[in-house]
Formats: structure tokens, C-alpha cells, sequence
């Protein structure tokens, strides 16, 4: 029997990736973020406008909580993705501050120009829904609990003052009704200012960065 000859072995080169293709890896991943904390935005809004238009007052401050962490990480995710699309717009000799459908209308052969092109239409869309949903709420909002006097006319920090209390009794100690009365004050006074900062945190989340980049609409 021959021996195997125990020579080298034969070298096989790895496939290279496509010219400009890491960056944009890590770019769509990105936008993929992006997209889906933008869902996350649109649940907590419709979220919100279900409580509001079932009067459940005092959930707001968790509602407007929830909407307001949304809304920290939309844009911190914004900005980080605005450093890559830089860098890709770069790479493929587009300006540093090109839209994304000017940097997929440069990508290399393959995949690329679509792919962005698909999470362009997806941001656009979930961007006319969020703003359609904030002023849903803010509609809503405005109406307050009665559903007959706007609320927000006021500046920030504003309150109603409470009703004044009962008339006193024959000894001139209040009626009875007194106590309740002051409670429903209170308790007016918690919903005005759940439904203020509601209406603040709504008012707020507007995303001017991620607008530019995908361009005029």
C-alpha cells in the first residue's frame, strides 16, 4: 500500500464578503431596532388612549412613564444608528449625512439597496402611525374627565384650584357633605395633573432625526 504523503494541506480560502458590506450589516441591524422601538412607541401610545377614553385617569402617570423610557431609547437607538449610516454613506461615497434612501440608491451589488429600501417604507409607516396615535391622544387628553372642558390652556404646572367648602352649620361646623367634597377635590387635582403630564410627555415625541434621515415624504 502507498503511503499518504503528509504534505500540506491544500489551502482553501474563506469567501470573502462583498465590498462595503460590514458596515451595512450593522446598519440594518440598527434600523431593525430602530423599527421595533417605534412599535414599542406606538403600543404605549395606543395603550394610553385606551385608559384615556375609558376615563381610568389614574393610570396615566404609568402610561406616560412608559411611553416616556420608550421614547429615551427611541433616541438614544437614533443616534447611534446615525453614527453607522454615516460611516456607510462614507464607504459608499455618499455625504456623511445622506438620507436613507440616498444611501440605498448607492449600495454595492446584491441585496443591500433593496433590504434598505424595505426598512425605509417600514420607518415611514410606522412614523405617520405614531404621529397619527399622538394626536389621537392629545385630542383626547385635551378633553379631560368631564369631556367638556378642555384641559392644557394653562402653563405647565398649572392646577384648578379645589371648590369651596360647604356651607357651615348652625354651630359653625361644616356639613357633612364637606369631606366628600374635599375628596373629590383631591382627587380632581390627582387627575388634573396625571392628564398634564400626559399631555407634556405626549406632546414630546416628536423625532426630528430619524425624519431627516428618511427624507422629505
Amino acid at each position: 500500500m502507498k503511503k499518504m504523503q503528509n504534505g500540506p494541506r491544500d489551502h482553501v480560502p474563506q469567501a470573502k464578503r462583498e465590498w462595503g458590506t460590514v458596515g451595512a450589516e450593522e446598519l440594518s441591524a440598527m434600523l431593525w431596532r430602530e423599527r421595533r422601538q417605534l412599535e414599542l412607541l406606538l403600543f404605549r401610545l395606543e395603550t394610553q388612549l385606551v385608559h384615556i377614553r375609558a376615563g381610568n385617569w389614574h393610570w396615566l402617570k404609568f402610561t406616560a412613564s412608559d411611553v416616556e423610557k420608550v421614547l429615551e431609547n427611541l433616541r438614544f437607538d437614533t443616534l447611534a444608528r446615525n453614527i453607522e449610516s454615516s460611516a456607510v454613506a462614507i464607504e459608499w461615497r455618499a455625504s456623511a449625512n445622506a438620507t436613507l434612501p440616498r444611501i440605498a440608491s448607492v449600495a454595492p451589488p446584491g441585496i443591500w439597496a433593496e433590504l434598505l429600501q424595505e426598512h425605509h417604507h417600514a420607518l415611514v409607516r410606522l412614523l405617520k402611525q405614531v404621529d397619527a396615535a399622538v394626536a389621537a391622544n392629545i385630542e383626547a387628553l385635551l378633553q379631560g374627565p368631564s369631556g367638556d372642558v378642555p384641559l392644557g390652556s394653562g402653563q405647565p404646572g398649572d392646577v384648578v384650584a379645589p371648590a369651596a367648602s360647604g356651607t357651615p352649620g348652625a354651630c359653625g361646623t361644616e356639613a357633612p357633605t364637606d369631606t366628600a367634597n374635599t375628596a373629590d377635590d383631591v382627587m380632581l387635582l390627582a387627575e388634573n395633573a396625571n392628564i398634564e403630564r400626559a399631555l407634556a410627555v405626549t406632546r414630546d415625541c416628536s423625532l426630528p432625526l430619524l425624519e431627516e434621515f428618511l427624507g422629505p415624504a
